[in-house]
């Protein structure tokens, strides 16, 4: 069953790392069996509940997974392999799609507002027992979340989206909760949920956001939190409309101890309104990041939400990094003040909207409402990425993304000029169908 690796201990910490240990070392592979917990309490003359803890734990880390009669087995891709290791290799030559990174040249210059933050600094420097929030920051922020009708609450400053959401989650689930995610969805955030020990539930998603029957099911399920992409969702597009966030409300009202999570990281880089899902519950946080916005290296997101989600965030950190850095925080207030937001938007608009009208000229049916990707459906994942690459292009694929959604592959709009548009809607559309099989007579 597993070869020549031996699991040792005696305690359930030491099986817990003896598994763990075979699994980082490669001599467990993924989907490999594990014993049971008699056969392998009786190997290691200790008692079934030891092992059943050690199993517990391994689980909660996300390690391994059980399956009821099929028994324990190691994770198809284990907590230490993130989606991205599923990134395809480009060779040279080959135009890269894959990334989701913004065009830099539609990112601000830094210099500018790092002086004005520096200036500020030499004139007012942060010191231990200052505030962790910059006042212009929160003055922006504030006046941001007022004008979509956020509600209002307090606000912590993070380093990005999903370090925001992983204190969140933090703040009120436990090992073994179930968390609905979208699906597909980003990629990063369904490698946080098993190291977090979290279940996920996928959730499908259209146009316009999480299909509200797919929510209702999986809070049914007991999802103890939802966490929904407003707009620009990775890697499919889509933007909640106002018709589908009141169906979303009216779902969430029947849960109102359900925490909701809003990642609304397409702030500043999407010209479709925001519409908010907070309503009547008690748990909830919203969350906008710079990083798409004004570059990926100002790792800065700001969070509104109930007082108590804040206050535990805030409290977490306190213990931690202590805040995050003043001078980051001033830059980005001041570039939110200079950024032409519509501009930039439009930007991205009009090259995702030429991609998509020149696809479906070609007969390939895609999706990309807002943001930066474009989601095209395949029947075979491997085989039109790999024909896509012949064809001088690539592609992320979509088991990056994906849970239990179909497959797919996604291309990030920003490389693109118009001249690049249908060269690579021929190349798609060759790529995602199969090749004609010649018959013989």
């Amino acid at each position: 069953m597993l070869g020549e690796y031996r699991i040792e201990g005696r305690r359930a910490a030491e099986i817990f790392a003896s598994v763990e240990r075979g699994v980082s070392d490669g001599a467990l592979l993924p989907g490999q069996l594990l014993p049971s917990l008699r056969e392998l309490a009786d190997q290691l003359g200790v008692n079934p509940n030891t092992v059943a803890a050690a199993y517990r734990s391994l689980r909660d880390r996300g390690v391994v997974e059980t399956a009821g009669r099929r028994g324990t087995r190691v994770r198809a891709r284990p907590a230490s392999s993130p989606r991205d290791a599923a990134a395809v290799e480009v060779p040279p030559g080959v135009r890269d799609l894959s990334q989701g990174n913004p065009d830099p040249a539609l990112l601000p210059p830094l210099g500018p507002a790092l002086a004005a933050a520096a200036e500020r600094a030499g004139r007012s420097p942060m010191l231990y027992g200052g505030p962790p929030m910059a006042a212009e920051l929160a003055r922006a922020a504030r006046a941001s979340f007022d004008a979509d009708g956020v509600p209002a609450g307090p606000l912590v400053v993070t380093s990005g989206a999903l370090d925001t959401i992983e204190r969140v989650l933090q703040a009120w689930l436990r090992p073994g909760d179930a968390v609905a995610v979208e699906d597909p969805g980003w990629g990063s955030l369904l490698d946080l949920v098993a190291p977090l020990g979290l279940r996920p539930l996928p959730v499908s998603v259209d146009d316009e956001g999480p299909r509200p029957g797919s929510v209702r099911r999986a809070l049914r399920s007991g999802a103890r939190a939802l966490i929904v992409t407003s707009r620009a969702q990775n890697p499919t597009g889509a933007a909640v409309s106002a018709a589908r966030a009141a169906e979303l409300r009216a779902e969430l009202a029947e849960h109102p101890d359900v925490l909701l999570i809003e990642d609304d990281h397409g702030h500043g880089i999407v010209g479709l309104p925001y519409h908010p899902l907070v309503g009547g519950g008690t748990r909830w946080a919203v969350i906008r990041s710079s990083a798409k916005a004004l570059g990926p290296d100002l790792r800065v997101a700001v969070c509104t939400g109930d007082p108590v989600t804040v206050d535990r965030v805030q409290g977490r950190l306190r213990l931690g990094p202590g805040w995050v850095s003043h001078l980051l925080q001033d830059a980005v207030a001041e570039l939110w003040r200079a950024r032409a937001a519509a501009d930039i938007a439009r930007g991205y608009d009009e090259r995702r909207a030429a991609l998509l009208r020149a696809l479906a000229a070609h007969g390939v049916a895609a999706h990309g409402r807002s943001g930066l990707n474009v989601w095209v459906p395949v029947p075979d994942e491997t085989a039109a990425i790999t024909r896509l690459l012949r064809a001088g292009w690539a592609a992320a694929p979509g088991a990056r993304f994906r849970i239990a959604a179909p497959p797919g592959m996604r291309l990030t709009v920003s490389p693109l000029a118009a001249a690049d548009v249908e060269p690579l809607a021929a190349a798609v559309a060759a790529a995602v169908r199969p090749p004609a099989v010649r018959r013989y007579d």
